[in-house]
C-alpha cells in the first residue's frame, strides 16, 4: 500500500514561486511512476507533470512547460514540483499521484491535495 502525503503550496502573487512536495510512506518508492495533477474550481482535473520511476524521463502539460519542474529523490521517497512564474490560471488544488512502473496507465494512489492560489 502506498500513502502519499503532500506539503507546500499556499498563496503567492503573480510571477512568484512555490514548491510542492509529496512523500510516500510505502516501500519500494522507486517502483512507482509519479505525477502531479490539478483541479481548478468548476473544472475537471488535469495533468500537470509526470516523472518515471528512475527520474530519467519527465513530461509536462503545455501550460506549465518551461515554468514547472518535477523531480524525485528515491532515497527520500519524495517527489517535488517546483513552480515558478506562477499565473492566476495556475490556481488549483494540486494532487500528487503514483502508479506502479509495470502496470496499467491509470494512477492508483493519490495524495490529499494541496491548495495553490496565485493572486493577480
Amino acid at each position: 500500500q502506498v500513502q502519499l502525503v503532500q506539503s507546500g503550496g499556499g498563496l503567492v502573487h503573480t510571477g512568484g514561486s512555490l514548491t510542492l512536495s509529496c512523500t510516500s510512506s510505502g516501500r519500494a518508492f522507486g517502483n512507482y511512476g509519479m505525477a502531479w495533477f490539478r483541479q481548478a474550481p468548476g473544472k475537471e482535473r488535469e495533468f500537470v507533470a509526470r516523472i518515471n520511476w528512475s527520474g530519467a524521463s519527465t513530461n509536462y502539460a503545455d501550460s506549465v512547460k518551461g515554468r514547472f519542474t518535477i523531480s524525485r529523490d528515491n532515497a527520500k521517497n519524495t517527489v517535488v514540483l517546483q513552480m515558478r512564474s506562477l499565473k492566476p490560471e495556475d490556481t488549483a488544488l494540486y494532487y500528487c499521484a503514483a502508479r506502479p512502473k509495470s502496470g496499467p496507465p491509470e494512477y492508483e494512489y493519490w495524495g490529499q491535495g494541496t491548495q495553490v492560489t496565485v493572486s493577480s
